[in-house]
């Protein structure tokens, strides 16, 4: 029995409107061609369908075979295909200018992890009141975030103020560009830090802040 068709499902048994056809048996042997109500007839006789496999062909292609069980087979090959595909979406994740350091790292853990799907993620500082006064906080917190993502991607540019918002675009990078992460090395003294940078505390890096245009 045939299973149910929808659009797009090639043409089976007496569906078939060429009056000869290429055949190809159960096997996969060539039988040559054919008259189409022959292949028929021959595809009843072992309780299987003839289907037009390749209807551009001239004559078309046809096969005997279980079309119940050929349909279910390209389905599924149609679901694998499609898990495979990653559709890229845009994640945004919101900080603050005085963000506490475990919600720091929960957000950027999330972050990577976003740009390891193959998202794109949008980045932004809010700014509240009087915070509005102190930008480097956001330029520094965008900074590390850049910094800590190194690796899996990159910023569309410098950061930008959108109202109250200061945001960065960061784009994941394609498969085989991203570094291979360093091997943990042991955990330096806050002296012998400052000694390594001539006595200075080490500074977090700066980034320039693209203000609209007014």
């Amino acid at each position: 029995m045939v299973a149910r068709k929808e659009d797009g499902d090639p043409r089976v048994n007496r569906e078939i409107t060429s009056r000869e056809v290429l055949l190809i048996d159960e096997n996969g042997v060539k039988m040559g061609v054919i008259p189409t109500v022959e292949g028929i007839r021959l595809a009843e006789e072992r309780q299987l369908d003839l289907v037009e496999v390749a209807p551009q062909a001239n004559p078309p292609v046809c096969r005997i075979l279980d079309y119940g069980k050929y349909r279910y087979q390209l389905q599924k090959k149609e679901k694998d295909a499609r898990k495979k595909q990653k559709v890229q979406a845009l994640k945004e994740m919101k900080m603050r200018p005085k963000i506490d350091e475990h919600d720091y790292d929960f957000k950027v853990r999330a972050i990577k992890g976003f740009l390891e799907d193959g998202h794109r993620v949008k980045v932004s500082v809010f700014f509240r009141g009087r915070e509005m006064s102190f930008l480097n906080k956001g330029e520094e917190v965008l900074a590390r975030v850049i910094a800590d993502c190194d690796g899996l991607g990159k910023s569309e540019g410098n950061p930008r103020m959108e109202g109250r918002y200061m945001r960065i675009m960061l784009t994941p990078l394609p498969p085989g560009q991203g570094k291979v992460a360093p091997k943990p090395e042991k955990k330096e003294t806050a002296r012998t830090t400052e000694q390594k940078n001539n006595g200075k505390p080490k500074e977090t890096p700066t980034v320039s802040v693209e203000k609209p245009a007014e």
